[in-house]
């Protein structure tokens, strides 16, 4: 479920299933589609709600959309009209795969820190579930490590908001020196 390359382990009917990377994957689900209600509550549209938050918790940020479609149990066109918007506000990428017809929606990367700098009174309840959601994918992942750090520059911000995105581009870049 969030490989993003379609090899999660199979889910049987008792629930509970790993995926390659060992998490539960009905936490997973869970996690997207509390996050998700979370950013519809916010004023974002439904499916495109769910559609983020299936990329972010994904390893790579990146999925088809036969993989979105699949992993959310959504039809092809609640897939297209979701990333249409979400490309639309430059929230995701579109990009095609080498030697293939087919598309990749991808992350872009800083997405958070751009897109929602001024929408402080929901950061809060995102951090929040964020948090829950790192643990949930297991903090020392891919997706949970970017969930981590991105319930972290919520926090950040509500801080500082004078010059706020000097600033944690100057801490992401500490952060990720030391980490080197």
């Amino acid at each position: 479920m969030t490989s993003g390359t379609g090899e999660a382990a199979a889910t049987g009917s008792g629930g509970g299933a790993e995926d390659a990377a060992g998490r539960d994957e009905e936490a997973v689900s869970r996690f997207v589609e509390r996050f998700a209600a979370e950013m519809t509550e916010a004023g974002m549209q439904r499916m495109a709600s769910r559609v983020f938050a299936a990329l972010l918790a994904d390893d790579d940020g990146c999925m088809t959309s036969a993989e979105i479609g699949e992993q959310l149990r959504i039809s092809p066109a609640a897939v297209s009209g979701a990333v249409g918007y979400l490309t639309q506000v430059s929230m995701v990428g579109r990009e095609r795969e080498p030697g293939s017809r087919r598309d990749r929606y991808r992350l872009h990367d800083e997405i958070w820190y751009e897109t929602f700098a001024d929408r402080d009174h929901v950061l809060t309840r995102w951090e929040r579930t964020l948090r829950d959601g790192a643990r949930s994918l297991g903090e020392d992942t891919p997706a949970g490590a970017r969930i981590a750090e991105t319930a972290d520059f919520f926090a950040f911000l509500q801080e500082e908001m004078t010059g706020v995105m000097e600033r944690w581009r100057a801490s992401r870049s500490e952060r990720s020196g030391a980490a080197r």
